[in-house]
């Protein structure tokens, strides 16, 4: 998907696309932190049928429902809330004993006692999976817990 990035002199950045069905939306990044949503005219796809303005909390909401890459984020700002809780990444190279199978097979949770809580595909976060979710080499893999948890996890999934 092609993503038009517009610098806007004195406001932000602006960034659009167009959906699969043809419809073209953007979003206006502000200085201030504020972010437009911008829903343009079916018609007339240089013109805005409706703006949405969120403040930088409303917007985070928003993007995080979507699943933006805003989790990693966030994760570091609960890694600072909960001391000795830390945020890790973790690969899925093409010798893990985990790639092409499901997260459930790790029994990650179980075995280390830490959670994975997102994968990052494509450069789309995927929040939350499930343990029916099936890893792919290049999958990067977003996990919490304590250090020595996390990099049990990092171990079990490149080891097995």
């Amino acid at each position: 998907m092609d993503v038009e990035e517009t610098p806007l002199p004195g406001i932000g950045l602006r960034h659009d696309f167009s959906t699969r069905s043809g419809r073209r939306l953007g979003v206006v990044t502000r200085h201030d932190g504020r972010r437009d949503l911008v829903i343009y005219d079916a018609e007339d796809p240089d013109a805005s049928r409706e703006s949405i303005t969120l403040t930088a909390e409303e917007g985070d909401v928003l993007s995080e429902l979507l699943g933006a890459p805003h989790i990693v984020e966030k994760l570091a700002d609960i890694s600072r809330a909960f001391a000795g809780l830390v945020g890790d990444q973790i690969q899925i190279l093409a010798g893990s004993p985990y790639a092409n199978r499901l997260l459930g097979d790790t029994q990650a949770r179980t075995r280390t006692g830490a959670s994975i809580v997102a994968v990052v595909r494509d450069h789309q976060v995927l929040a939350s999976p499930r343990p029916d979710f099936r890893f792919s080499v290049g999958d990067v893999v977003v996990v919490v817990g304590t250090p020595e948890n996390t990099t049990a996890v990092g171990r079990l999934l490149r080891e097995g």
